[in-house]
């Protein structure tokens, strides 16, 4: 008598999708590894190292006992201080399910079959899959020398460019773009398209000459700036981020919001880690203070790594960086391979980035 079966009958597809799901490929978040005795070292996701701050973890677990309530689909108490906080109106504030979903907010605002969005490649890697799935048609400007090449984005706008993301710093080279090349390339684009400024890493750049975003707002109705509570203010397994333009962009923003997307518990926790920004900010300097540690290190041992103005560094492996992920996956450090460009580490604790130092140092003995 043949053992029974459980598995489902096998059957084709009867709902018709959409033919672009066949040409995307899904974001791929990075995964843990452990070492053969357990160890575990995540600097694959450009996380912060350090847990909540106590005022935070309190505001998270008074707002657990209100999830039978749907949130403030307005986050109006997070705006107020969101906007206090930078010294803008609050109609010059919207609030997302992180930086990321107002980026999928802004294209279903601006894009469509025939439209074009603009960015530099490599960068953020939900730039184009957020593209594909709204219809438009991406335009990739390659980096020049591991940063922004300003101009020749510049030369590719066209009539049908709807939006133009400038990742400053860029993820995943670290790298940034200067105030005066900045504005030169605003000054360039029509007023009729938009340009957003993906500033998700801004509290860690401390090159004087890499612009806060908010100051070329003036005057420039069609800028935005997006920032983020994921990394900065460590919150990155709640998701908030927000976005600051001119009132009128951040209206029609505001309607392509996917309703009660900012939960109760992430809109509690980041009107919290505002009010610790003191606190936070210093882990940040922390981070940055390890970034150099690190990034001389590995010069040190030979890897070309551009000066980096994120929590993470650029390691340009080319055809080595699947190779070199391989061997930190082996000692327990997870970081994340580009093939055939190169890797990005995040900056994590002193005894995670050591980790990652050895790791680092076993592979270029045995590679060169």
């Amino acid at each position: 008598m043949s053992e029974p079966t459980h598995e489902a009958p096998r059957t084709e597809p009867t709902a018709r999708l959409r033919p672009v799901l066949d040409r995307i490929v899904s974001y791929k978040p990075g995964g843990p590894v452990r070492s053969p005795d357990g160890r575990s070292y995540p600097l694959a996701s450009n996380e912060s190292p350090y847990e909540p701050p106590p005022a935070v973890v309190k505001a998270i677990g008074a707002a657990a006992l209100g999830v039978h309530r749907y949130p403030d689909d307005a986050a109006t108490e997070l705006i107020a201080e969101i906007a206090r906080h930078l010294g803008v109106a609050e109609d010059a504030v919207a609030v997302g399910c992180g930086s990321v979903g107002i980026c999928q907010m802004l294209l279903e605002a601006v894009a469509e079959p025939g439209a074009e969005v603009l960015y530099a490649w490599r960068s953020f890697e939900a730039y184009p899959l957020l593209t594909a799935l709204s219809g438009a048609t991406s335009v990739q400007i390659p980096l020049r020398d591991g940063v922004h090449d300003l101009a020749a984005m510049a030369d590719a706008l066209t009539e049908r460019t709807r939006l133009v993301f400038v990742c400053n710093p860029n993820n995943p080279t670290g790298t940034a773009v200067h105030r005066a090349e900045l504005a030169s390339f605003l000054d360039r684009v029509p007023a009729d398209c938009l340009v957003v400024l993906d500033e998700a890493y801004r509290e860690y750049v401390r090159d004087e000459r890499v612009p806060d975003g908010l100051t070329l707002l003036a005057g420039r109705p069609n800028v935005l700036v997006l920032r983020t509570f994921s990394k900065a203010y460590g919150l990155a397994g709640l998701r908030v981020g927000y976005a600051v333009g001119d009132p009128a962009l951040i209206a029609g923003v505001r309607k392509a919001h996917l309703p009660f997307s900012v939960n109760s518990v992430a809109l509690a926790a980041a009107l919290a880690a505002l009010g610790s920004e003191a606190e936070l900010m210093a882990r940040v300097e922390s981070t940055v203070q390890e970034r150099g540690r690190v990034r001389a290190a590995l010069i040190e041992q030979g890897y070309s790594v551009p000066a980096g103005e994120a929590n993470f560094l650029w390691l340009e492996l080319g055809d080595r960086s699947a190779a070199f992920a391989a061997a930190c996956a082996a000692a327990g450090v997870a970081v994340r391979a580009f093939a055939g460009d190169g890797v990005r580490v995040s900056i994590g604790s002193p005894t995670e980035n050591d980790a990652f130092l050895t790791a680092a140092a076993a592979f270029t003995g045995r590679h060169g």
